[in-house]
């Protein structure tokens, strides 16, 4: 008989024992989670700190890209003078497509919105020389190739390039 009473006073310390448990727990929940919250900020930061830089000068470059792919800038670039509509059409082939690939490491840095904007810039400039070049006869010069792009941007009511830019630099105005 001696054992019950025992074990009932063991099991009344072990009960208040949980009981303040808990209530310190209860107690130093916030605090814990505040700090842990903190911390994470600070990672957070810290990490921000090291990205930004890389992430700005991937935004310059798909920015460079567009740029650089823009019929009227890259036929200037590549003086379509004595080539053919073929040869030329072949040359902004090779051309949009390594840039797209020297740049194709930048959508690690820049949003998926971004990305998109930067395959659909270079899949509507390989359409547009491709069609192009359906719409000129056989013997055409790259000369006139050239001037069937270049009016058919002309045409436009909005210039597709200068909204990609504008787009990008919407998606870049949002980091800050």
């Amino acid at each position: 008989m001696q054992t019950l009473p025992y074990l009932l006073d063991i099991l009344k310390y072990t009960i208040a024992g949980i009981g303040v448990v808990w209530v310190a727990l209860y107690l130093f929940k916030p605090y814990l989670d505040r700090a842990e919250h903190v911390q994470l900020l600070e990672l957070k930061r810290t990490i921000s700190n090291q990205t930004l830089p890389l992430r700005l000068q991937a935004y310059e470059r798909v920015v460079l890209f567009i740029e650089r792919v823009n019929p009227a800038s890259m036929l200037v670039r590549l003086n379509a003078s004595g080539m053919s509509a073929t040869e030329l059409q072949l040359l902004i082939i090779t051309e949009v497509r390594n840039e797209f690939q020297h740049n194709v490491t930048q959508q690690i840095y820049v949003s998926h919105r971004v990305w998109n904007v930067v395959k659909r810039v270079k899949e509507d400039t390989l359409s547009l020389v491709n069609s192009a070049v359906k719409n000129l006869p056989p013997d055409a010069s790259g000369t006139d190739m050239a001037k069937t792009i270049l009016i058919h941007l002309s045409k436009l009511e909005q210039d597709p390039y200068e909204i990609a830019t504008g787009l990008i630099r919407q998606d870049m105005e949002e980091l800050f």
